[in-house]
């Protein structure tokens, strides 16, 4: 299975109750791929009940992955990917036995590219926002332009085109504005990625 949406939708802190609901609602309104962090209450159980409800081409997956146990956990209750905060080989090389897309944390070069080198589909660069944001993402292209990364922390709507033209770079190929984490407001406040 290949990860390739513009936008996953972290849902942290909502409750059981609420879940199928705001799912139905979000992939209607056309967001492709919903993450639910495994340090949300119930976490496991909101996805095992709500994975037969999620629509043809559209996923829903399991974040704050932070060792192999939480791995194997979230892919048991039928996660569709993974992704972390941190980077931890045993992670990507578990998820990708199990044919599971997986969005590593990293933050310096040495991280992202041990992050790539191990198998991850893309590498979430968290906290960038703490780092420069843009100009950080901008760096670590430089040396890295192979590896697709999903800029995490920090992200608003001013930065957000700056980030996804050098996350994924432009090219005919694959036109930018795709695997970015994701950027909203709600009730007046930014919602920040994880």
């Amino acid at each position: 299975m290949e990860l390739y949406v513009p936008v996953i939708g972290i849902l942290r802190g909502i409750s059981a109750d609420l879940f199928a609901e705001t799912m139905k609602a979000s992939f209607e309104a056309g967001l492709q791929a919903i993450e639910v962090t495994m340090n949300t209450d119930d976490a496991e159980a909101i996805v095992s009940q709500n994975r037969p409800g999620v629509p043809e081409g559209r996923l829903l997956g399991m974040g704050t992955i932070r060792n192999v146990d939480e791995c194997r956990r979230a892919i048991d209750a039928g996660s569709m990917f993974l992704v972390t905060p941190n980077l931890d080989v045993g992670v990507i090389e578990y998820a990708r036995s199990k044919n599971v897309p997986v969005v590593s944390g990293a933050l310096t070069p040495s991280e992202v590219y041990t992050a790539w080198q191990a198998g991850a589909d893309m590498v979430k660069v968290f906290p960038s926002g703490a780092m420069g944001g843009p100009k950080y993402i901008k760096a670590l292209k430089a040396p890295l332009p192979q590896i697709d990364m999903v800029p995490t922390g920090g992200v608003d709507l001013e930065n957000l085109a700056v980030l996804k033209s050098r996350a994924v770079g432009e090219t005919q190929e694959r036109p930018c504005g795709v695997r970015v984490s994701h950027v909203h407001r709600a009730g007046g406040r930014e919602v920040e990625p994880q």
